[in-house]
């Protein structure tokens, strides 16, 4: 069954000095402020496109991982993925940098990492950014 989930973000004023706020209506988490400065320079409180991007790369990506490894024979006692989206002003997204560190009973550093590197390929989300560069460390703890 498909699912479909929705956020939405009010903006005010230009792109330099404006701001908006980015609401998550699916989950109800909560709105949260994003404007310019905190996407080209410091986030200051505030979120960004590329830092939710790199929330929906790395929990997609553990989750791809974690079923990949279960389906393997080797169910992950832990995975802790980091999402690095590299925004440049005037480019846009010019790469993502994906690092693992994973504690997996009975699976040794190299089955780990032709894992990894299979969730990668394979998560939804990998998919719909495949226009972008996706780069993988992978180790285990």
């Amino acid at each position: 069954m498909a699912t479909t989930r929705t956020a939405h973000t009010v903006w005010e004023g230009n792109l330099l000095e404006g701001n908006g706020v980015v609401t998550f209506d699916s989950s109800g988490i909560g709105p949260q402020p994003v404007s310019w400065p905190s996407r080209a320079e410091r986030a200051n409180g505030k979120t960004s496109p590329e830092e939710l991007i790199a929330a929906a790369h790395s929990s997609c990506f553990s989750m791809a991982l974690s079923h990949g490894l279960t389906g393997a024979g080797t169910p992950p006692t832990k995975l802790e993925t980091k999402a690095d989206v590299t925004f440049q002003p005037g480019e846009g997204i010019t790469g993502i940098h994906l690092t693992v560190e994973g504690t997996v009973p009975g699976i040794d550093n190299d089955a780990f990492a032709a894992a990894a590197e299979d969730a990668k390929k394979n998560c939804p989300v990998s998919q719909a950014l495949a226009g972008t560069t996706i780069t993988l460390d992978a180790k285990l703890a």
